[in-house]
């Protein structure tokens, strides 16, 4: 509740200073429909745009054919503990209908699975043509301290599989660390394995799904791994930062470009 006020009052500070109060928000969180809260973190707008289920796609562009964003994940992406609107994929879901985008996001979140328990459910989640997949998988591998070599391995499956299913699919890998409790060496390992598979297989990295939240006492549930309303909120935003230039490309009819509804001051 703190955060979210913040946000708020940052928010009416922003309006009250005109274009350049919204103007610095923008570029310093590297967003255009961002804001800054009072600790320093990047959030999406609470008030009136991002967060407004006021507009639906289909009624705010009636004309354009509705593109799909896949979640494929764990309990990170179904949302464990929370409300099911306040699952990050929903927050993005919202982002996208107050910008009036005919895009779907789709939550394919599964509670405790492994990524090869991913893999295996992929064909069941692309079973619907689909314009991006996010790869949101290999938590809890870690958090079972399995080989890291069948994560990369099933991790890799996934993105060729994918490819094979849908060749025009574009791919966001979703970055994760590690406790240290399985040692340094596990946890740096881990964290590399997902630059090392988004490198090699050329596809879009979120560089760490839960940065800004994990490990944040106020942005988590009890047990301190799964965000609350809040920290979802933020972790929303990691993942628009890396989708709203896919969004914008891919958005309206094949060849043409939608822009995205932006600040009107420069």
């Amino acid at each position: 509740m703190i955060v979210a006020a913040a946000i708020v009052v940052l928010l009416a500070s922003c309006r009250r200073g005109g274009s350049s109060a919204r103007s610095d928000a923008e570029s310093s969180c590297g967003v255009t429909t961002s804001a800054r809260t009072a600790s320093g973190a990047c959030a999406l707008p609470v008030e009136d745009s991002a967060f407004s289920a006021a507009s639906s796609t289909e009624a705010s562009n009636p004309g354009a054919q509705e593109r799909r964003i896949v979640f494929l994940g764990t309990s990170l992406t179904a949302g464990l503990g929370l409300d099911p609107a306040d699952a990050y994929p929903a927050v993005i879901q919202r982002t996208l209908d107050s910008l009036r985008l005919p895009w779907r996001a789709v939550n394919a979140g599964v509670s405790g699975e492994t990524s090869a328990g991913a893999l295996r459910r992929l064909d069941w989640a692309l079973n619907d043509p689909a314009a991006i997949l996010v790869v949101e998988t290999g938590a809890n591998d870690g958090l079972r301290g399995l080989d890291l070599d069948s994560t990369r391995a099933n991790l890799e499956g996934i993105v060729r599989r994918a490819r094979v299913l849908q060749p025009h699919l574009r791919i966001v890998l979703a970055g994760m660390e590690m406790l240290p409790n399985l040692g340094p060496r596990y946890a740096a390992e881990f964290r590399e394995l997902f630059r090392d598979v988004a490198a090699r297989e050329r596809v879009v990295l979120i560089p760490f799904l839960l940065r800004g939240v994990g490990g944040v006492d106020s942005l988590n549930q009890a047990d301190g791994i799964h965000p609350n309303s809040a920290g979802a909120r933020l972790v929303a935003l990691n993942v628009w930062r890396v989708l709203e230039p896919l969004v914008e490309a891919g958005a309206g009819a094949p060849g043409r470009r939608t822009p995205v509804h932006r600040s009107p001051h420069p």
